[in-house]
Protein backbone atom coordinates (compact mmCIF):
# COMPACT_ATOMS: atom_id res chain seq x y z
CA UNK A 1 0.00 0.00 0.00
CA UNK A 2 1.84 3.63 -1.13
CA UNK A 3 1.06 6.07 1.75
CA UNK A 4 -1.47 7.93 -0.39
CA UNK A 5 -3.80 5.25 -0.89
CA UNK A 6 -2.81 4.37 3.13
CA UNK A 7 -3.75 8.22 4.24
CA UNK A 8 -7.50 7.48 1.75
CA UNK A 9 -7.72 4.29 3.67
CA UNK A 10 -7.32 6.54 7.23
CA UNK A 11 -9.68 9.12 5.87
CA UNK A 12 -12.03 6.38 5.24
CA UNK A 13 -11.64 4.57 8.44
CA UNK A 14 -11.68 7.60 10.74
CA UNK A 15 -14.95 7.93 13.37
CA UNK A 16 -15.23 11.38 14.57
CA UNK A 17 -16.89 11.07 17.84
CA UNK A 18 -18.34 14.04 19.79
CA UNK A 19 -16.82 13.74 23.45
CA UNK A 20 -20.70 14.87 24.75
CA UNK A 21 -21.98 11.06 25.10
CA UNK A 22 -23.48 9.85 28.58
CA UNK A 23 -21.26 8.49 30.27
CA UNK A 24 -20.94 4.28 30.70
CA UNK A 25 -21.86 2.65 34.35
CA UNK A 26 -21.77 -0.73 32.70
CA UNK A 27 -18.31 -1.53 34.39
CA UNK A 28 -17.32 -2.17 37.96
CA UNK A 29 -14.57 0.51 37.83
CA UNK A 30 -16.32 3.12 36.20
CA UNK A 31 -16.35 6.27 38.66
CA UNK A 32 -18.26 8.12 36.43
CA UNK A 33 -21.66 7.91 38.29
CA UNK A 34 -23.87 8.28 35.31
CA UNK A 35 -22.82 12.10 35.33
CA UNK A 36 -23.86 13.84 31.72
CA UNK A 37 -20.53 14.86 29.83
CA UNK A 38 -19.60 18.30 29.04
CA UNK A 39 -20.14 19.56 25.65
CA UNK A 40 -17.08 18.93 23.07
CA UNK A 41 -14.40 21.84 22.73
CA UNK A 42 -13.25 21.49 18.98
CA UNK A 43 -10.07 23.18 19.94
CA UNK A 44 -9.09 19.56 21.97
CA UNK A 45 -8.76 17.22 19.83
CA UNK A 46 -7.24 13.88 20.37
CA UNK A 47 -7.01 10.97 17.59
CA UNK A 48 -6.30 7.72 18.66
CA UNK A 49 -4.84 4.84 15.98
CA UNK A 50 -6.16 1.40 17.31
CA UNK A 51 -4.05 -1.62 17.08
CA UNK A 52 -5.47 -4.62 14.81
CA UNK A 53 -9.04 -5.25 16.25
CA UNK A 54 -10.32 -1.98 16.84
CA UNK A 55 -12.71 -0.92 19.40
CA UNK A 56 -15.25 -4.33 20.11
CA UNK A 57 -12.46 -6.22 20.24
CA UNK A 58 -13.54 -6.41 24.31
CA UNK A 59 -9.92 -6.63 25.33
CA UNK A 60 -6.94 -4.17 24.81
CA UNK A 61 -8.65 -1.73 22.54
CA UNK A 62 -11.44 -1.36 24.14
CA UNK A 63 -9.42 -0.64 27.35
CA UNK A 64 -7.78 2.98 25.65
CA UNK A 65 -11.22 3.41 24.31
CA UNK A 66 -12.78 3.44 27.78
CA UNK A 67 -9.82 5.78 28.58
CA UNK A 68 -10.50 8.23 25.72
CA UNK A 69 -14.28 8.20 26.09
CA UNK A 70 -13.91 9.16 30.02
CA UNK A 71 -11.35 11.78 29.10
CA UNK A 72 -14.05 13.19 26.23
CA UNK A 73 -16.52 12.81 28.76
CA UNK A 74 -15.31 15.22 31.66
CA UNK A 75 -12.36 17.61 29.81
CA UNK A 76 -14.71 17.48 26.31
CA UNK A 77 -12.40 16.64 24.16
CA UNK A 78 -13.27 15.82 20.41
CA UNK A 79 -11.94 12.52 19.29
CA UNK A 80 -11.34 10.16 16.24
CA UNK A 81 -10.14 6.97 15.57
CA UNK A 82 -9.55 4.93 13.37
CA UNK A 83 -7.74 0.86 13.27
CA UNK A 84 -5.07 -1.21 12.07
CA UNK A 85 -5.63 -3.75 9.81
CA UNK A 86 -4.06 -7.34 9.71
CA UNK A 87 -0.80 -7.37 7.18
CA UNK A 88 -0.94 -3.91 6.82
CA UNK A 89 2.43 -2.27 5.87
CA UNK A 90 4.38 0.42 7.76
CA UNK A 91 3.48 3.29 4.97
CA UNK A 92 -0.40 2.23 6.52
CA UNK A 93 0.43 3.45 9.93
CA UNK A 94 2.45 6.05 9.43
CA UNK A 95 -0.10 7.36 6.75
CA UNK A 96 -2.99 6.85 10.33
CA UNK A 97 -0.60 9.06 12.05
CA UNK A 98 0.48 11.75 9.84
CA UNK A 99 -3.37 12.03 8.62
CA UNK A 100 -4.11 12.78 12.50
CA UNK A 101 -1.47 15.20 12.59
CA UNK A 102 -2.51 16.90 9.50
CA UNK A 103 -5.91 17.10 10.50
CA UNK A 104 -5.03 19.18 13.79
CA UNK A 105 -5.28 16.28 16.52
CA UNK A 106 -2.59 16.61 19.03
CA UNK A 107 -2.18 14.27 20.96
CA UNK A 108 -2.45 11.37 18.80
CA UNK A 109 -2.48 7.71 20.73
CA UNK A 110 -0.92 5.13 19.09
CA UNK A 111 -2.05 1.68 20.83
CA UNK A 112 0.55 -1.12 20.69
CA UNK A 113 4.10 -1.81 20.50
CA UNK A 114 3.46 -3.06 16.42
CA UNK A 115 3.30 1.63 16.23
CA UNK A 116 6.67 1.93 17.65
CA UNK A 117 8.88 2.68 14.15
CA UNK A 118 6.04 4.94 12.74
CA UNK A 119 5.46 7.18 16.14
CA UNK A 120 9.12 7.99 16.02
CA UNK A 121 9.09 9.03 12.20
CA UNK A 122 5.89 11.21 12.70
CA UNK A 123 6.84 12.33 15.68
CA UNK A 124 9.97 13.74 14.33
CA UNK A 125 7.90 14.85 11.41
CA UNK A 126 5.62 16.77 13.38
CA UNK A 127 7.67 18.07 16.53
CA UNK A 128 4.78 20.41 17.53
CA UNK A 129 2.35 17.25 17.86
CA UNK A 130 2.09 15.35 20.98
CA UNK A 131 2.40 11.45 20.38
CA UNK A 132 1.38 8.70 23.01
CA UNK A 133 2.08 4.87 22.61
CA UNK A 134 1.10 2.01 24.62
CA UNK A 135 3.04 -0.88 25.00
CA UNK A 136 6.60 0.32 23.29
CA UNK A 137 9.62 1.55 25.26
CA UNK A 138 11.46 2.17 22.04
CA UNK A 139 10.00 5.34 20.47
CA UNK A 140 11.63 7.83 21.66
CA UNK A 141 11.73 11.83 21.67
CA UNK A 142 11.15 14.79 23.04
CA UNK A 143 7.31 14.70 21.98
CA UNK A 144 6.58 11.06 22.54
CA UNK A 145 5.35 9.50 25.92
CA UNK A 146 5.74 6.06 26.83
CA UNK A 147 2.95 4.11 28.41
CA UNK A 148 4.09 0.46 29.78
CA UNK A 149 3.17 -1.93 32.28
CA UNK A 150 3.67 -4.42 34.23
CA UNK A 151 2.24 -6.97 32.71
CA UNK A 152 4.02 -10.13 34.16
CA UNK A 153 2.55 -8.90 37.95
CA UNK A 154 -0.60 -8.98 37.18
CA UNK A 155 -0.50 -12.49 35.30
CA UNK A 156 1.59 -13.90 38.10
CA UNK A 157 -1.66 -13.16 40.59
CA UNK A 158 -3.79 -15.00 37.70
CA UNK A 159 -1.73 -17.96 37.05
CA UNK A 160 -1.52 -18.32 41.33
CA UNK A 161 -5.35 -18.06 40.93
CA UNK A 162 -5.24 -20.68 38.21
CA UNK A 163 -3.63 -23.19 40.35
CA UNK A 164 -5.66 -22.63 43.45
CA UNK A 165 -8.86 -23.09 41.03
CA UNK A 166 -7.74 -26.22 38.94
CA UNK A 167 -8.40 -29.70 39.79
CA UNK A 168 -6.26 -31.25 37.52
CA UNK A 169 -3.11 -29.52 38.44
CA UNK A 170 -2.93 -29.00 34.68
CA UNK A 171 -3.62 -25.51 33.47
CA UNK A 172 -2.45 -23.34 29.91
CA UNK A 173 -1.87 -20.36 28.64
CA UNK A 174 -2.83 -19.13 24.62
CA UNK A 175 -0.64 -16.50 23.61
CA UNK A 176 -1.72 -14.85 19.94
CA UNK A 177 1.75 -13.95 18.81
CA UNK A 178 5.04 -14.83 20.27
CA UNK A 179 6.72 -11.17 21.13
CA UNK A 180 8.74 -10.11 24.30
CA UNK A 181 5.27 -7.64 25.17
CA UNK A 182 3.40 -11.10 25.10
CA UNK A 183 6.37 -13.39 26.92
CA UNK A 184 6.15 -11.40 29.71
CA UNK A 185 2.36 -12.44 30.40
CA UNK A 186 3.19 -16.25 29.68
CA UNK A 187 6.18 -15.69 32.35
CA UNK A 188 4.52 -14.10 35.37
CA UNK A 189 1.53 -16.72 34.73
CA UNK A 190 3.90 -19.35 34.99
CA UNK A 191 5.70 -18.18 38.11
CA UNK A 192 2.43 -17.35 39.78
CA UNK A 193 1.17 -21.09 39.21
CA UNK A 194 4.63 -22.09 40.36
CA UNK A 195 4.31 -20.53 43.50
CA UNK A 196 1.22 -22.46 44.58
CA UNK A 197 2.56 -25.62 43.32
CA UNK A 198 6.22 -26.27 41.92
CA UNK A 199 4.50 -29.68 40.12
CA UNK A 200 1.89 -27.99 38.23
CA UNK A 201 1.64 -28.97 34.74
CA UNK A 202 1.31 -25.95 31.90
CA UNK A 203 0.48 -26.06 28.28
CA UNK A 204 1.74 -23.36 26.33
CA UNK A 205 0.94 -22.26 22.55
CA UNK A 206 0.84 -18.82 20.47
CA UNK A 207 -1.33 -18.81 17.66
CA UNK A 208 1.69 -17.08 15.40
CA UNK A 209 5.18 -15.88 15.20
CA UNK A 210 6.26 -12.29 13.76
CA UNK A 211 5.54 -10.48 11.35
CA UNK A 212 2.16 -12.57 11.13
CA UNK A 213 0.19 -10.53 13.60
CA UNK A 214 -3.04 -12.45 12.93
CA UNK A 215 -2.87 -13.81 16.17
CA UNK A 216 -4.20 -10.78 18.02
CA UNK A 217 -7.62 -11.50 15.50
CA UNK A 218 -8.54 -14.64 14.97
CA UNK A 219 -10.71 -16.29 17.17
CA UNK A 220 -11.44 -19.76 15.71
CA UNK A 221 -7.50 -20.22 15.94
CA UNK A 222 -7.72 -19.53 19.46
CA UNK A 223 -10.77 -21.75 20.26
CA UNK A 224 -8.64 -24.55 18.45
CA UNK A 225 -5.47 -23.70 20.30
CA UNK A 226 -7.57 -23.83 23.75
CA UNK A 227 -9.96 -27.24 22.91
CA UNK A 228 -6.47 -28.91 22.50
CA UNK A 229 -5.74 -28.22 25.92
CA UNK A 230 -8.90 -28.64 27.67
CA UNK A 231 -8.62 -32.03 25.29
CA UNK A 232 -5.20 -32.71 26.86
CA UNK A 233 -6.67 -32.21 30.58
CA UNK A 234 -6.02 -28.68 31.43
CA UNK A 235 -9.22 -27.20 33.23
CA UNK A 236 -7.97 -23.02 33.39
CA UNK A 237 -6.74 -21.55 30.19
CA UNK A 238 -5.69 -18.27 30.21
CA UNK A 239 -5.48 -16.18 27.07
CA UNK A 240 -2.89 -13.27 26.51
CA UNK A 241 -5.07 -13.08 22.95
CA UNK A 242 -6.97 -10.09 21.86
CA UNK A 243 -9.50 -10.85 19.39
CA UNK A 244 -8.62 -14.42 19.51
CA UNK A 245 -10.10 -14.98 22.79
CA UNK A 246 -13.21 -15.06 22.63
CA UNK A 247 -12.42 -18.33 21.23
CA UNK A 248 -10.62 -19.41 23.48
CA UNK A 249 -13.99 -18.56 25.75
CA UNK A 250 -15.98 -21.02 23.28
CA UNK A 251 -13.86 -24.08 24.32
CA UNK A 252 -13.87 -23.55 27.72
CA UNK A 253 -17.61 -23.21 27.48
CA UNK A 254 -18.25 -26.55 25.70
CA UNK A 255 -15.66 -28.31 27.58
CA UNK A 256 -17.06 -26.99 30.36
CA UNK A 257 -14.18 -25.67 32.39
CA UNK A 258 -12.28 -22.34 33.21
CA UNK A 259 -10.98 -19.51 31.10
CA UNK A 260 -8.60 -15.73 32.18
CA UNK A 261 -9.16 -13.06 30.34
CA UNK A 262 -7.19 -10.28 29.37
CA UNK A 263 -6.82 -6.51 29.89
CA UNK A 264 -10.12 -5.69 30.16
CA UNK A 265 -12.71 -7.40 32.83
CA UNK A 266 -13.60 -10.04 30.70
CA UNK A 267 -16.46 -10.90 32.44
CA UNK A 268 -18.16 -7.71 31.63
CA UNK A 269 -16.66 -6.91 28.25
CA UNK A 270 -17.38 -11.24 26.96
CA UNK A 271 -20.55 -12.23 25.33
CA UNK A 272 -23.15 -13.59 27.98
CA UNK A 273 -22.61 -17.28 26.63
CA UNK A 274 -19.43 -17.37 27.72
CA UNK A 275 -19.23 -14.80 31.03
CA UNK A 276 -19.72 -18.16 33.51
CA UNK A 277 -16.38 -19.70 32.55
CA UNK A 278 -14.28 -16.71 32.98
CA UNK A 279 -12.88 -17.13 36.45
CA UNK A 280 -11.12 -13.84 36.44
CA UNK A 281 -8.78 -11.57 34.23
CA UNK A 282 -5.45 -9.85 33.97
CA UNK A 283 -6.45 -6.12 34.18
CA UNK A 284 -4.13 -4.31 32.18
CA UNK A 285 -5.27 -0.12 32.67
CA UNK A 286 -4.72 1.49 29.69
CA UNK A 287 -8.00 3.30 30.21
CA UNK A 288 -6.35 4.60 33.14
CA UNK A 289 -3.55 5.35 31.27
CA UNK A 290 -5.09 7.08 28.84
CA UNK A 291 -7.34 9.19 31.07
CA UNK A 292 -4.75 9.78 32.95
CA UNK A 293 -2.11 10.79 29.90
CA UNK A 294 -4.78 12.94 28.60
CA UNK A 295 -5.94 14.71 31.49
CA UNK A 296 -2.28 15.67 31.55
CA UNK A 297 -2.55 17.18 28.55
CA UNK A 298 -5.83 19.19 29.01
CA UNK A 299 -3.57 20.80 32.45
CA UNK A 300 -1.15 21.71 30.55
CA UNK A 301 1.55 19.57 31.82
CA UNK A 302 2.21 16.76 28.54
CA UNK A 303 3.93 13.73 29.94
CA UNK A 304 6.71 12.80 27.81
CA UNK A 305 9.05 9.66 28.27
CA UNK A 306 8.86 6.32 30.35
CA UNK A 307 5.57 5.88 32.62
CA UNK A 308 5.05 2.00 34.02
CA UNK A 309 1.96 1.08 35.61
CA UNK A 310 2.61 -1.69 37.70
CA UNK A 311 1.05 -3.45 40.99
CA UNK A 312 1.51 -0.29 43.18
CA UNK A 313 0.35 1.80 41.02
CA UNK A 314 -2.76 -0.13 40.55
CA UNK A 315 -1.95 -0.31 36.87
CA UNK A 316 -2.23 -4.00 36.65
CA UNK A 317 -3.90 -6.73 38.74
CA UNK A 318 -6.97 -9.11 38.47
CA UNK A 319 -10.67 -8.76 38.29
CA UNK A 320 -13.36 -10.52 41.29
CA UNK A 321 -16.56 -10.10 38.82
CA UNK A 322 -18.72 -13.13 39.09
CA UNK A 323 -17.49 -14.16 42.42
CA UNK A 324 -15.50 -17.16 41.53
CA UNK A 325 -12.28 -16.01 43.37
CA UNK A 326 -13.53 -14.98 46.27
CA UNK A 327 -12.58 -18.28 47.79
CA UNK A 328 -8.77 -17.54 47.22
CA UNK A 329 -8.52 -13.44 46.98
CA UNK A 330 -6.77 -13.87 50.23
CA UNK A 331 -3.84 -15.34 49.08
CA UNK A 332 -3.98 -13.53 45.89
CA UNK A 333 -4.02 -10.56 48.14
CA UNK A 334 -0.84 -11.78 49.86
CA UNK A 335 0.85 -12.52 46.72
CA UNK A 336 0.01 -8.97 45.74
CA UNK A 337 1.65 -6.93 49.21
CA UNK A 338 4.61 -10.03 48.55
CA UNK A 339 5.62 -8.32 45.08
CA UNK A 340 4.48 -4.79 45.83
CA UNK A 341 7.12 -5.13 49.13
CA UNK A 342 10.15 -6.45 46.64
CA UNK A 343 9.90 -9.95 48.35
CA UNK A 344 8.28 -11.94 45.28
CA UNK A 345 10.72 -10.87 41.86
CA UNK A 346 8.16 -11.47 39.00
CA UNK A 347 10.52 -12.96 35.95
CA UNK A 348 9.79 -11.21 32.25
CA UNK A 349 10.94 -13.64 30.28
CA UNK A 350 9.81 -17.61 30.04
Amino acid sequence: MTKAAAVMSVAALVLASAGCAKKSTDSAESSSGGDECVAEDSSKKVGMAYDVGGRGDQSFNDAAAKGMDKAACELGFTTSESEAQVDESEAAREGRLTEFADAGFNPVIAVGFAYSASVAKVAEQYPEVNFAIIDDEFAVADNIANLVFAEEQGSFLVGAAAALKTESDHIGFVGGVETPLINKFEAGYAAGAEAVNPDIEIDVTYLTQPPDFSGFNDPAKGKTAAEGMYDGGADVVYQAAGGSGGGVFEAATAADAMAIGVDSDQYLTADESVRDVIITSMLKRVDVAVDTYLSDVDGGDVPTGLTRYDLEADGVGYSTSGGQVDDVKTDLEDFKAKIIDGSIKVPTKP
